[in-house]
C-alpha cells in the first residue's frame, strides 16, 4: 500500500508541476503580481513528493520486500536506523531524496523573494521546474523506486555494511542540501541574466542562498572524510578518490562565486564572472550526483551501477548545458561591458587573482577526475589517477594563493595602498624563520614543503591579527579565514609528521618499529544483531613507555555476507593513533596498520570554524566592510 502510495503521489507532483509552468506563463505576461495559483501548486509539489519520500521509508522500516528497492538494500535484521538511512543509501532513493530538496527550495525560494520583480521570479521558476520535471521523468521511467516484486521474497539482500554508519547515514542529505541548493543559484542566475537583472540588488538578494549551499555543501563533504577516515581504514582524511573529487569541484566553485557575489554587491562588475560560475556550480553538482549514481566512475564510494541510465542523463544535461550556453551568448547583456578598470592594488583585483587560481585548481582536479572515463572510451585501457598527480599540480600553485589570500583581506575596496602595511613583511620574515627552524630539526630538506610551510604560517598570522582589531566589521570573513588557514596548516603538519608501520603478526607476536612496540595480545568474539564481530586487542608501547590498548574489529554480515574492517582510533589534541586489522586469506596471520596521524582533530575543527563564519554572515544586516 505505501508503494502504491509513493508512486502514484509521484505522478501528482509531476502534475503539479505541469499545472505551475501553465499558470506561471499565463502571470508572466498578463499581471503585475504573482498569481497565487502558482504558490498554491508549488506547495502540492513539494507536498506530493514529501509524501512520495515518507511512503518509501515506511516501505524500509516495515520490510516490504514486495518493493524492489527495498528488497534489494535492506533486511528483517538490520537496525532502524539504519533501514531509515538505506532510503538514500541507493540510486533510486537519493534521486527522491534531491526531488524532495528541488521542490523545497523553489517553494522557500517564493516565499522569501517577495520583494523581487514578479517576472524574476516567475523565470526562476521556470528554470527550476525544467530540473524538477527532468527529475520526476528520470525517477518515473528509469529509476522508480516503487517497482514491484512477485513473487515477493522473504528476506532482502541487505544495505552494503560500510553504508551502515551514523556519519555516512546523515552525510547524503546534508551533502545534497548543498547540491540543490545551487540549483536556486542556477535557476536566478539564468532568470536574471535574461532580464538583464544581474547587478548589485541582484547580488544582495541571492547572496544568501550562495552561503546557504556552501554551508551544506562543506558540512556534507566533512562527513563523507570523518566517515573514510575511520570506516574504510585508510587512515587519511582525503585520498582523490573520483567521487569525492566530484563533491570538491562544485565546492571550488561556489567559493569563488560566493567572493565574486561579494564583489558584485560593493561594485557593478563581474556579472560575467556571476552568471559563469552560478552555471558551472550546478552543473558540477548535477555531474557529481549522477556520475556517482549510474556507476559511470569506478570508486570505492560508488554503491549503485547501471550505466545504461547514462543515456538520459546525458542527453538532460545537454539540454541544461545548451539551454544555459543559450541565455548567456545570445540573451544576457553584459552590464559590465565597460568596466571600471581595477586598481591593481585592492580586494577585487586580489579576489579576482584568486579566482584564477580557484579556476586553475578546478581544471587539475576536473581532468584528473574524467580523464579515466574517456581513456577507457577511446581505447579500452583501465587506469587510475593517484594523489601524486594532484599534488604535483596543485601545491606549487597553492603557494601564491595562499599568499594573495593573506595580502588581500588586509586590502580596501577600490583603492588601497601599502601604508601601514609593515606588518606584512614582519609576519612573512617570522614566517620563514619559523618554518626553517621546523624544517632543520626534522631534517627534511624538500623546498617545496618549506616555501609551502611559510605561506601558510603567514596566512594564520595574518588571519590571527585581524582578530585583535578594533573594529569587527569583518569577524565572519575572519573567522572563515582563519579557519582556512588552520586547515591549511593541520593538513601540512599532518602530511609531514605522520608516521605508518604496516606488519603480519599472529596472536602473541610483537613487533618492534620506530621506538614503537606492537603487541598482538588476544581477539575476542561478539555477537550482534546483523553481524559478528571479531575484536583484537593490541598494546602499543610508545618510545616513553607508556601504553595503549587499542581494539579494532572484522566484522562479519549476515545479509549480505561481507567482512569489514573496522579501526580503533585514539584520538588526542595533538594526534590521532590509528590501528586496523585483516585477516590474510588461508593463513593464521593479521595483516595489521598501525599509524600516528598528528594534529587530525584540528582538520576537523578548522572546517567547522570555516562554516561558523560562513553562518555568522547571515546573519549580519550589511554587508561586511
Amino acid at each position: 500500500m505505501a508503494s502504491l502510495i509513493g508512486f502514484y503521489s509521484l505522478f501528482s507532483g509531476l502534475l503539479c508541476s505541469i499545472f505551475v509552468i501553465y499558470f506561471s506563463i499565463i502571470n508572466f505576461r498578463n499581471s503585475k503580481i504573482l498569481d497565487k495559483k502558482i504558490l498554491i501548486f508549488t506547495f502540492f509539489q513539494f507536498f506530493f513528493v514529501i509524501i512520495s519520500f515518507f511512503a518509501l521509508i515506511i516501505s524500509f522500516v516495515i520490510s516490504d520486500f514486495s518493493n524492489e528497492t527495498v528488497f534489494n538494500h535492506s533486511h528483517t535484521t538490520k537496525p532502524l536506523f539504519y533501514k531509515i538511512s538505506g532510503v538514500w543509501g541507493n540510486h533510486e532513493g537519493s534521486l527522491l531524496l534531491w526531488l524532495v530538496v528541488l521542490t523545497l527550495f523553489i517553494y522557500l525560494f517564493l516565499i522569501k523573494s517577495k520583494e523581487q520583480k514578479k517576472n524574476y521570479k516567475i523565470l526562476t521558476l521556470l528554470f527550476q521546474e525544467i530540473i524538477i520535471i527532468g527529475f520526476f521523468i528520470f525517477l518515473i521511467k528509469t529509476s522508480n523506486p516503487f517497482n514491484y516484486i512477485f513473487p515477493i521474497p522473504t528476506e532482502g539482500l541487505g544495505l552494503n555494511p560500510i553504508l551502515q554508519d551514523p556519519a555516512l547515514a546523515i552525510h547524503p542529505p546534508v551533502l545534497y542540501l548543498g547540491y540543490v541548493g545551487s540549483s536556486i543559484i542556477f535557476s536566478s542566475a539564468l532568470a536574471g541574466a535574461t532580464l538583464n537583472y544581474i547587478s548589485k540588488d541582484w547580488a544582495r538578494h541571492i547572496k544568501k542562498w550562495v552561503i546557504i549551499s556552501w554551508i551544506f555543501l562543506t558540512l556534507g563533504i566533512l562527513l563523507g572524510s570523518i566517515w573514510a577516515y575511520y570506516e574504510l581504514g585508510w587512515g587519511g582524511f582525503w585520498f582523490w578518490d573520483p567521487v569525492e573529487n566530484v563533491s570538491l569541484m562544485p565546492w571550488l566553485c561556489l567559493t569563488t562565486l560566493l567572493h565574486c557575489i561579494l564583489v558584485l554587491e560593493k561594485k557593478n562588475i563581474l556579472t560575467s564572472w556571476v552568471v559563469v560560475l552560478s552555471i558551472t556550480t550546478f552543473m558540477l553538482s548535477m555531474c557529481g550526483t549522477f556520475l556517482v549514481r549510474s556507476g559511470i566512475l569506478n570508486s570505492v564510494h560508488t554503491f549503485a551501477n547501471d550505466p545504461e541510465r547514462g543515456l538520459f542523463i546525458l542527453i538532460f544535461l545537454f539540454i541544461l548545458i545548451f539551454l544555459s550556453l543559450f541565455i548567456f551568448f545570445f540573451i544576457f547583456k553584459n552590464s559590465n561591458k565597460n568596466p571600471t578598470n581595477l586598481f591593481w592594488l585592492s580586494k577585487e583585483t586580489s579576489i579576482l587573482i584568486n579566482n584564477w587560481f580557484m579556476m586553475y585548481f578546478l581544471a587539475v582536479v576536473l581532468i584528473g577526475t574524467i580523464y579515466p572515463i574517456f581513456l577507457e572510451v577511446i581505447t579500452s585501457e583501465k587506469i587510475s589517477v593517484g594523489p601524486p598527480f594532484f599534488q604535483k599540480l596543485i601545491i606549487p600553485f597553492l603557494i601564491p594563493f595562499l599568499i594573495f589570500m593573506a595580502i588581500g583581506s588586509q586590502l580596501k575596496w577600490v583603492k588601497s595602498d601599502l601604508k601601514n602595511k609593515l606588518y606584512l613583511v614582519l609576519f612573512f620574515i617570522i614566517s620563514l624563520i619559523l618554518t626553517l627552524l621546523i624544517i632543520k630539526n626534522l631534517k627534511i630538506n624538500f623546498l617545496t614543503n618549506t616555501v609551502l610551510l611559510t605561506a601558510a604560517f603567514f596566512l594564520f598570522f595574518i588571519t590571527v591579527r585581524d582578530f585583535f582589531k578594533k573594529e569587527f566589521k569583518n569577524l565572519s570573513q575572519n573567522i572563515a579565514h582563519f579557519g582556512f588557514s588552520l586547515l591549511i596548516l593541520s593538513i601540512l603538519f599532518n602530511n609531514i609528521f605522520s608516521t605508518e608501520i604496516i606488519s603480519n603478526l599472529k596472536i602473541g607476536e610483537t613487533i618492534n618499529s620506530n621506538k614503537i612496540q606492537i603487541n598482538f595480545e588476544s581477539i575476542n568474539q561478539k555477537e550482534k544483531q546483523n553481524y559478528k564481530a571479531i575484536i583484537g586487542k593490541f598494546n602499543i608501547k610508545d618510545q616513553y613507555g607508556k601504553n595503549q590498548i587499542l581494539n579494532p574489529e572484522l566484522r562479519i554480515y549476515n545479509q549480505p555476507n561481507i567482512v569489514t574492517s573496522e579501526a580503533d582510533i585514539k584520538t588526542n589534541l595533538f594526534t590521532d593513533k590509528f590501528i586496523t586489522m585483516n585477516l590474510v586469506q588461508n593463513q593464521d596471520y593479521f595483516n595489521i596498520r598501525y599509524q600516528i596521524k598528528p594534529f587530525m582533530i584540528w582538520i576537523w575543527v578548522s572546517v567547522i570554524i570555516i562554516c561558523f563564519g560562513g553562518t555568522l554572515s547571515l546573519f549580519k544586516r550589511n554587508y561586511e566592510n
